[in-house]
């Protein structure tokens, strides 16, 4: 959505730490790491650091070589395939997730975490495949339902990704995303009036005027789900 700048205006909540925090952070674990190359713990914050100040390489070095020395932790792998994700190396993030689950060890966050990376492949039944099954782990967790809407949204069934995010909305009551890509989806539909109800919940009347009027307009440009995409978040 777009404030009167022509900028995004987004509701959702800056970090708990600031980008100084997040860089002594990096330091502190980093020395760790160097002191104890491949140590779990260490590697999982420091890699969480590195990404948090927009180091994602470094991030995949560092749980490439603790799955190099724990080759079957879940956990690191689970940190390790995320990272992949987050640089941009969706087909290696695939397979590293798919190695942190085992089905007698089920984790909804890794599933729901496969999901994301399909959908950002393109393969959109694959992963609402993977959200169902994490919810079939986690019954009604509102991060899994937002994916899933999301999911939706991109394979352009709006009446399922409204019904959905409407579930995760209600779960997640302090969660300004998921609202915005319900306020997205309304609009998508032509229910402009509800869409602007829920925007006034996280933004001011003169930005919610704005964003309506940029959503309208967008709406009804041909050519325009390349658009409507980028303006989703997750």
């Amino acid at each position: 959505m777009r404030g009167g700048s022509g900028d995004i205006v987004s509701s959702v909540p800056a970090s708990a730490l600031s980008e100084t925090e997040w860089r002594e952070q990096a330091d502190r674990w980093g020395k760790r790491v160097d002191a104890a190359p491949g140590d779990r713990d260490a590697s999982i914050n420091y890699a969480r650091a590195l990404r948090a100040i927009g180091q994602r390489e470094q991030a995949v070095a560092v749980l490439e070589q603790a799955a190099a020395r724990q080759p079957n932790d879940l956990q690191v792998l689970g940190a390790y395939g995320k990272a992949l994700a987050d640089a941009g190396r969706l087909r290696e993030a695939l397979d590293i997730l798919g190695k942190a689950h085992l089905p007698e060890k089920p984790d909804w966050r890794i599933l729901s975490a496969m999901g994301v990376v399909s959908d950002k492949l393109g393969e959109h039944e694959a992963a609402q495949r993977y959200y169902q099954a994490a919810l079939n782990i986690a019954p009604g967790e509102p991060s899994i339902l937002s994916n899933l809407g999301f999911s939706y949204a991109l394979a352009r069934r709006l009446p399922e990704a409204e019904a959905t995010l409407r579930q995760a909305a209600e779960g997640a009551k302090n969660d300004p995303r998921i609202r915005q890509n319900l306020v997205l989806v309304l609009g998508l539909q032509g229910k402009f009036d509800e869409a602007e109800k829920i925007a006034r919940t996280d933004l001011p009347a003169e930005d919610v005027r704005q964003n309506m009027a940029y959503l309208k307009s967008m709406i009804s440009q041909p050519n325009n789900w390349a658009k409507i995409k980028q303006t989703m978040t997750r």
